[in-house]
């Protein structure tokens, strides 16, 4: 065995066990994020409630006059409160504390778990850059590679919107639970040993191709998420509207979320911000099936597929804009377009056969 073919083992053997490493410290955050949601105060519950009640200030009025106690002839303008108006037009409540609640121990967990994330992602993406060293090629040749490298860009990506002050510590228990399954499905069921790519494969626009199509299915994932969450938010918020009394699941956890206006927004900006980068990927595929097969479409059932999560995004997308189709129902169909990201990358590559059939499984 020459030194280069050790040195190569040696490197994927640490790429495994700075992957398993991490898999360890997400699961010491997803325990940290348990105890912000257990420990965050409760004595918040009812924000909801009360400004559907009407007892918050009414969305028409503008500002409020009232006359100054001395002088007798000053108006005063109180400054009004500012609202966040839902999708359907229907509703206007205030955010959620956020899992802490606002208290300093809730708090104090919420932070603990946010710094175990980074530590972890900075482990996970360790693994992933020890796997590519050991191949010299980027490491995202195989289902197993995809995976890793999908769920750190995930993480890195929400640490990222954390870092801009966004609101989106709410993820962070769904965010982590998901990559502990991501990791672990890859880690048992998608392994494959460090090799050489297949020869369609080697060529640079491996580099750029996978590459985004890793960060839009990372970017439209962390979407399908707050679209998750925005349909229980906006059950929930129905409910109070209608004089319902939700359950004590609802009142401890959905009323900590934003609301689901604005929920709803968040989904909608980040989907419509990657969606041109996912049309770009279609686009570089093609240009790479033309280098590699001699033919820029064929309908591949990766190439399909790839074409219908478009289609589905862009349908959602329009919806989305038209007023007739905002909420619940632009909702289900941005499900829906992440649901067909999901069949194309697990089920095309598993249990379809095509040009594409390389997953290593």
């Amino acid at each position: 065995m020459n030194l280069a073919a050790a040195t190569n083992e040696s490197l994927a053997h640490t790429s495994n066990v700075l992957i398993y490493s991490s898999m360890a410290v997400y699961t010491l955050a997803f325990f940290a994020h348990i105890a912000e949601w257990v420990f965050g105060s409760r004595s918040k519950v009812g924000r909801t409630a009360a400004a559907l009640a009407g007892t918050s200030a009414p969305t028409g009025s503008a500002v409020t006059v009232r006359v100054a106690q001395k002088g007798g002839a000053t108006a005063v303008m109180d400054r009004p409160e500012i609202v966040t108006r839902s999708a359907a037009g229907t509703r206007d409540v205030p955010d959620g504390p956020g899992a802490a609640g606002g208290t300093f121990k809730g708090d104090l967990w919420g932070r603990i778990a946010v710094s175990l994330t980074v530590v972890a992602f900075l482990v996970e993406a360790g693994g992933v850059l020890a796997r590519a060293m050991s191949v010299q090629r980027a490491p995202w040749g195989n289902m197993y590679e995809f995976s890793i490298t999908f769920s750190t860009v995930a993480v890195g990506t929400y640490l990222v919107l954390l870092a801009l002050k966004k609101n989106v510590r709410w993820m962070g228990l769904m965010l982590v639970t998901t990559v502990l399954l991501d990791l672990g499905i890859a880690t048992t069921t998608l392994y494959t040993d460090s090799d050489q790519l297949v020869p369609a494969l080697d060529s640079v626009w491996l580099w750029i191709h996978v590459s985004t199509a890793i960060i839009c299915g990372a970017v439209f994932y962390l979407g399908a998420v707050g679209t998750l969450l925005y349909l229980f938010r906006d059950s929930y918020e129905s409910k109070l509207a209608n004089g319902g009394s939700p359950g004590a699941f609802a009142r401890s956890v959905l009323e900590r979320l934003p609301s689901a206006s604005s929920l709803d927004k968040f989904s909608y900006r980040i989907n419509a911000a990657v969606f041109p980068l996912w049309t770009f990927t279609i686009i570089a595929g093609a240009i790479w099936a033309g280098d590699a097969w001699g033919r820029y479409w064929g309908w591949d059932p990766k190439e399909v597929w790839s074409f219908i999560t478009w289609v589905a995004y862009a349908c959602y997308l329009h919806a989305r804009a038209t007023a007739g189709w905002k909420g619940r129902k632009a909702a289900y169909l941005a499900l829906i377009a992440f649901g067909c990201w999901l069949f194309n990358y697990y089920g095309v590559n598993i249990f379809v056969t095509g040009m594409h059939s390389y997953a290593g499984v």
